[in-house]
This record gives structure tokens, C-alpha cells and sequence, in this order.
């Protein structure tokens, strides 16, 4: 028997895991059953220039073993987020507070596929309540301790 659960999208990197990953599932969790789509290495690199971490089956293999996840996949190759979107077909989009995505291009974007039907929302809330709450954080913490190390 298919849930009558709201499907909630979330999608990105999820290079490094921290505390705002688990948050950010946590609470589309609260909305519904978590779609998650990882973001491919190649789409990562484009898009921010900069390679992940961890490779793309690694980071999906770890984002699948996460409680309140219901399905994860790996994004397209080809960088066509919507038609991942259009395929996935959520009730509910959650965006973190911190990706970079333009609500007004989505939307226009969801809608040119007969999408409008979804909700995008953004959550406002942002995990900070941890000293190591960003890849970016954890990754300059990694960097000052190997400096470190090496001046000595």
C-alpha cells in the first residue's frame, strides 16, 4: 500500500554530513516522505567549481542509510534538475537556507513542465547550533589542523 504521505524533494551535495544535512531531513520530514537526489560529482563541479569530497555513489550509498530518508537517487549527469523533478513529482520542494536556487526562475521553470502544482518552500531555520555545521566549515577546520601540524 503506496503512503498517502506528501512527497517532500530536498536536494545537494551532501558531501561532507553534518548537522544541517540531518536537520534539513529532519524537517521535510515533518512535511512528508523525503525524496532525496544527490547531486553527481560533474553537476557539483559545474555549478559551484569545485569537486566534492566524496564521490557521488559514496554520498548517496550514506544518504540512503539516513533515518527519515524514504528514496534517494543521483541527479542527472546532463544537469537537468527538472526533469529529475518531474520525474520524482513532489507535493513540496524544501530548499535550505543556504542553497543558492532563484524561487522565481524554479517556479517558472516548474511551470513550463505543468509543475505548478508544487510548493516550493525554503527553510528558514539554519542548524547552528553545532561548532561544524557546513562542509565548509568542517573542511577549514581539516585545513588549519594540517597547517598546524606542518609548521611545527
Amino acid at each position: 500500500m503506496e503512503s498517502m504521505n506528501k512527497k517532500v524533494l530536498i536536494a545537494g551535495t551532501f558531501d561532507l554530513i553534518h548537522p544541517g544535512h540531518l536537520f534539513l531531513i529532519n524537517e521535510a520530514a515533518k512535511l512528508g516522505d523525503v525524496c532525496v537526489i544527490v547531486s553527481t560529482d560533474k553537476n557539483r563541479e559545474l555549478y559551484s567549481g569545485e569537486a566534492p569530497i566524496i564521490p557521488e555513489a559514496q554520498r548517496l550509498e550514506v544518504i540512503k542509510g539516513i533515518k527519515n530518508v524514504k528514496v534517494a537517487r543521483l541527479g542527472r549527469s546532463d544537469n537537468d534538475t527538472l526533469k529529475t523533478v518531474e520525474e520524482i513529482n513532489p507535493d513540496i520542494i524544501l530548499l535550505g537556507p543556504d542553497q543558492k536556487y532563484d524561487l522565481d526562475t524554479l517556479k517558472e521553470g516548474l511551470k513550463k513542465l505543468g509543475l505548478e502544482h508544487i510548493i516550493i518552500q525554503r527553510l528558514k531555520l539554519y542548524c547552528d547550533d553545532c561548532e561544524l555545521h557546513s562542509s565548509g566549515l568542517i573542511k577549514q577546520k581539516i585545513i588549519e589542523r594540517f597547517q598546524n601540524k606542518s609548521s611545527e
